[in-house]
């Protein structure tokens, strides 16, 4: 719910931003209304309010909102009304998300200022991206001079800050930066000028320099080697950071090199994210010295990095050290089967795994059978299981079949993009067989006819939490089609796309062997495997 945006879409013609109208007050009412008593990621964690209750609360939060921000108003009568919508704008959220936290409030009750906790995160980056210059920085920042603010967490994404800005922002960063705890500078400086980016950056680094923080987000700069030595007061200052965020940042191995100098300490990292950058080989060993030092990781993205077999094999081998992984996310990269059997070893002792992204990883069948047999002993409690695009045959069924049968708790599993054809997939589905949490799968593209897509949907369609099966791209016949659709007449909204599958397939004697079509009998290859145990040699 962004009310400022609201409130200024209903004004389109007015210099004053406040007071609103009753109209305008009331939409926001109604909208609230609707993010207390229907479901939400919000309403999921803390439970709806019933219409009834949540009209009650609405009304209650936007009356103490009101009385709040026009207060305000009323001590700056000269201005526009921004600094009084952006108060109700925040008082709104903050106190419906109490509210959402207590759950309703009685009729004897009332809702103040009081009853939330304090505000602890001041957020710029909702609204439209554009740049910011002084004048608009003195407004727009004014919250953060507010004597006695309690504001741990700044988010200042999604706007561009100009030198002025920065300049503006400065004096306010070096008084607030004993108690920050969160700082998110991503995407802060686009569309300037290389030399003013930098000189920005400087700044907010030595106002920064010297901060406690958990977090910090430096990701969708385009920062390059420059850009990070740029933040080096900040970096080097830092020895408590537990999230740290470099995701697309044009970070190559000279980049790469800078962080893992820049960064003197990260006993203390749970989450590394370091997606979409330039970084290569030489990157990835500067970085695999980084996660090394970082035995407490939890959550390690390392995805689309241009890293093939030589770097991969060292990033592997760091991760050996990083036994409390809880998601790991290495995929588009080109480790080749090297890479896979060095992950393999890594992640022996790895327990507590949970997510596990490797596709596009060129792993083909001798990687992805190394890593089933080492993850069907270990990563018991794992859930997702993404393995696309490996070039994986029919070959390698049999061991991720053992693997899969082994995960009682998974519900996601991503083999598409491979070539398992039908043997492999009926066995795959055999190993879903036994797998209640089940809820997603997806083998897409995979040269699956009419038995394989048949004994697949068989095993996915009455699990209790079952939300989607993906079988498009293949080689399905029509009749197979009508088959599938058949078994998922009672919950067509489970079974995916199938726009680009290929009723005709390829017209090789080989292919219709396999798929048992030879002579009519297309239930041969099933009649085949129906007794195969998982697992089998």
């Amino acid at each position: 719910m962004d009310a400022t945006t609201l409130l200024e879409k209903r004004r389109p013609f007015s210099l004053k931003l406040w007071p609103p109208s009753q109209n305008t007050r009331q939409v926001l009412v109604d909208r609230m209304i609707n993010n207390l008593s229907t479901k939400s990621i919000f309403t999921e964690k803390y439970g709806c309010l019933s219409k009834e209750e949540a009209e009650e609360n609405a009304k209650q939060i936007e009356d103490v909102a009101f009385a709040a921000a026009d207060q305000k108003y009323e001590k700056e009568p000269d201005g526009d009304g921004g600094s009084a919508v952006q108060l109700y704008a925040r008082e709104c959220s903050k106190l419906l998300l109490e509210v959402l936290k207590r759950g309703s409030i009685s009729k004897d009750s009332k809702v103040t200022s009081d009853t939330a906790p304090k505000e602890t995160l001041f957020d710029i980056s909702k609204g439209t991206r554009d740049f910011i210059e002084a004048e608009e920085a003195e407004v727009l920042l004014s919250p953060l001079r507010e004597p006695g603010n309690t504001y741990t967490k700044i988010c200042f994404s999604n706007r561009s800050f100009g030198l002025g800005a920065a300049r503006v922002a400065e004096p306010i960063l070096v008084s607030l930066k004993n108690q920050l705890k969160e700082v998110d500078l991503s995407d802060f400086i686009a569309g300037r000028p290389e030399a003013e980016a930098l000189e920005v950056i400087s700044i907010f680094a030595a106002a920064l320099e010297g901060s406690v923080l958990r977090f910090l987000d430096l990701s969708n700069n385009a920062l390059g080697e420059k850009g990070v030595r740029a933040f080096g007061a900040l970096l080097q200052s830092q020895s408590c950071l537990e999230e740290l965020y470099l995701m697309n940042d044009g970070i190559s191995e000279e980049a790469a090199q800078a962080v893992r100098e820049l960064i003197p300490s990260t006993e203390k990292l749970r989450i590394l994210h370091f997606h979409n950058n330039m970084t290569g080989n030489e990157g990835a060993f500067a970085i695999s010295e980084v996660v090394k030092r970082s035995p407490l990781l939890e959550d390690f993205r390392c995805s689309s990095t241009r890293v093939d077999s030589e770097g991969g094999v060292t990033l592997c081998e760091a991760l050996e050290t990083c036994t409390h992984l809880k998601k790991l996310d290495l995929r588009d990269n080109m480790f080749g089967v090297e890479g896979g059997i060095a992950l393999s070893k890594a992640l022996s002792k790895h327990e507590n795994l949970k997510e596990i992204y490797l596709s596009y990883l060129n792993l083909e069948d001798e990687g992805a059978v190394a890593l089933a047999n080492v993850l069907k002993e270990s990563a018991p409690s794992l859930e997702i299981f993404d393995i696309a695009g490996n070039d994986i045959t029919a070959e390698a069924a049999p061991a991720l079949a053992a693997f899969i049968a082994a995960k009682t708790l998974l519900t996601k599993l991503n083999l598409g993009e491979n070539e398992l054809k039908d043997e492999g997939t009926i066995q795959i589905s055999q190993a879903l067989e036994g797998l209640s949490q089940l809820r997603e799968v997806d083998l897409n593209t995979n040269l699956i006819r009419r038995a394989g897509a048949r004994v697949l949907a068989q095993a996915v369609v009455q699990k209790p939490d079952f939300k989607l099966l993906n079988i498009n791209g293949n080689f399905i016949s029509d009749e197979g089609i009508d088959e599938v659709k058949g078994l998922f007449k009672k919950s067509p909204h489970m079974l995916g796309s199938l726009d680009e599958n290929d009723p005709e397939g390829e017209d090789d004697a080989e292919d219709k062997e396999e798929s048992g079509e030879d002579e009519g009998n297309e239930d041969g290859l099933e009649s085949k495997l129906k007794n195969l145990e998982v697992g089998q040699e």
